[in-house]
């Protein structure tokens, strides 16, 4: 015996959570809940494609325990002179609510030992796994700057972990980085490695912005448990994170991440690095939101138009794992509203190994956005990679389209990708479900396991008509099997598939998933906390 999670009952709770929990929602979720049931006969084989590869390297964050001396450094000492005196094992501790003006550099140094540079209140804030917030200001010593950057790291710097520690620009300032970790270094040996930021708060200016929080250009390094904000730009792409001259292993977990342009990108810059694709990534348990003050047309719209684009970007990278985030709130602005993008790219013509290769997005949920996922297979501009091994699986997808702009189309597919595999997503969304388009096929596609309504305009192609005729052209040899398509014509799709009529008939195929589990997102796999609440 096993319990089965409704597909209705998630669909319409999340549905529900559009907006505050509501008695409504309660009332659905209990109304569509399904009692615990035997797996039935005939349910066959799941088949899913050649499953791409986790990262190999994993950043390891757990603290750890320092021999050296403790160094403390009043408001108006010299705090560049403490960094440059400390050894490896050394903590550095700041006084809370004090102002340390830079820009700051890390030097290189001898030895493997860590150096700690940390609030020395850092035993008031939340434990480690915890997230801070602009809350916690009061607790942690602020680091500003008013030209380049608040703190760079020298060549081959490593082994330095920031803990509690707030990071801005000088007020009124615009810098284009608050963190520079490596930029156009030709060599691996030459970037830093072994940073850690750990329950740190980095924001711009609240009217002027900045471009972006960290440039992540380095090997081994982590955000865990901070709150990046106010990363924005008139005319221009910002990030709260982006690496393209970093090789990974890296590691962004636990945070509050805004940015108006790319909230996070991978890419986006030729690497100077011949042959650098950032690999070994993992991206967990992260909320990524652009608050409504930055859409034109908003009642809290705060009147200055900066550039919106998209949650999160892929467009040299490998062996990504994407796991149990929250992307929210995300319009036509500057990009035409798709919140997530797997997009191959060559950025100016000099790295033309690009790729997106061995994605694995799953127990996510993205609502309130203008459309699903952009995939394209090669750059259209210059040559790439072909993007390749794209698992996307038990994802929720909510408020997609309408009100946001955009087509509402779920998943976008250009250009020849290989091997992508969605499986088990539940989705809500205004346009249609796949569209291929462009030139080339796409080879090794699977789609199975999925419910969402059909809109008219379910798979459907460049220059062709729903569903059969789509998917000859753009998907030959595709695996398309046991999707609920609310509201299509069964005729337009292959068999071994699901037509109901509504929403509330889903419940019918409890069980007859290629796997023998429900169809749909399995709400159990996913964070509870990032299905309720607005």
């Amino acid at each position: 015996m096993r319990t089965i999670v409704g597909v209705l009952g998630v669909w319409l709770a999340t549905v529900a959570y559009v907006g505050p929990a509501s008695d409504i929602g309660v009332a659905w979720i209990a109304r569509t809940s399904w009692a615990p049931r035997e797996v039935g006969p005939g349910v066959s084989p799941a088949r899913s494609g050649p499953a791409p590869e986790l990262p190999r390297l994993t950043v390891d964050t757990s603290e750890v325990k320092l021999a050296g001396r403790t160094i403390h450094v009043s408001a108006g000492e010299n705090l560049q002179a403490a960094i440059d005196q400390a050894r490896p094992g050394d903590a550095i501790l700041l006084d809370p609510r004090q102002t340390y003006r830079g820009p700051f550099e890390l030097p290189k140094k001898d030895g493997d030992g860590w150096i700690l540079i940390a609030s020395a209140a850092v035993g008031e804030l939340p434990a480690p796994g915890r997230r801070v917030g602009p809350s916690h200001a009061s607790l942690m010593p602020k680091l500003v700057s008013s030209n380049d950057t608040v703190v760079a790291a020298d060549a081959g710097a490593h082994h330095y972990r920031f803990v509690g520690i707030e990071m801005a620009p000088a007020d009124g300032r615009f810098l284009y980085s608050l963190v520079q970790l490596g930029d156009d270094e030709t060599s691996v040996d030459k970037l830093p490695h072994h940073i850690i930021f750990d329950r740190c708060y980095l924001h711009g200016d609240p009217k002027k912005g900045s471009r972006r929080a960290i440039a992540m250009n380095s090997r081994y390094t982590a955000v865990v448990d901070s709150y990046l904000s106010d990363f924005k730009e008139v005319g221009a792409d910002s990030q709260a994170i982006a690496a393209w001259n970093g090789p990974g292993p890296l590691k962004i977990s636990n945070n509050y991440l805004e940015a108006a342009g790319e909230n996070v990108m991978f890419g986006g810059g030729d690497p100077s690095i011949t042959g650098l694709v950032p690999s070994d990534i993992e991206v967990t348990r992260n909320h990524m939101s652009k608050p409504m003050r930055w859409r034109v047309g908003d009642p809290a719209f705060e009147g200055t138009a900066w550039a919106v684009k998209n949650l999160l970007e892929l467009k040299n990278a490998r062996r990504v794992l994407v796991d149990a985030n929250l992307f929210e709130n995300n319009w036509v602005h500057a990009q035409n509203g798709f919140a997530i993008l797997f997009t191959p790219r060559n950025q100016k013509g000099g790295a033309p190994w690009s790729v997106v290769e061995d994605v694995t997005f799953s127990n996510n949920v993205v609502r309130h956005v203008g459309a699903g996922m952009n995939i394209l297979g090669r750059d259209d501009n210059y040559t790439s990679q072909q993007t390749r091994r794209i698992a996307i699986r038990n994802n929720l997808f909510v408020d997609v389209g309408g009100r946001w702009g955009g087509n509402g189309r779920l998943f976008q597919l250009l250009d020849g990708t290989s091997a992508v595999v969605i499986d088990h997503n539940t989705a809500s969304q205004t346009g249609g479900i796949v569209f291929g388009g462009d030139h080339a096929s796409h080879a090794g596609f699977v789609f199975q396991n999925n419910v969402m309504p059909d809109n008219h305009a379910g798979i459907v192609g460049s220059d062709t008509a729903v569903g059969k005729p789509a998917i000859e052209r753009y998907f030959p040899d595709a695996v398309i099997r046991r999707n609920a398509f609310v509201g299509a014509n069964a005729a337009d799709y292959p068999l071994d598939n699901f037509f109901p009529s509504s929403i509330e008939a889903v419940k019918r195929y409890a069980g007859q998933a290629t796997d023998g589990r429900d169809p749909g997102a399995d709400v159990r796999s996913i964070p509870a906390g990032l299905i309720g609440g607005e």
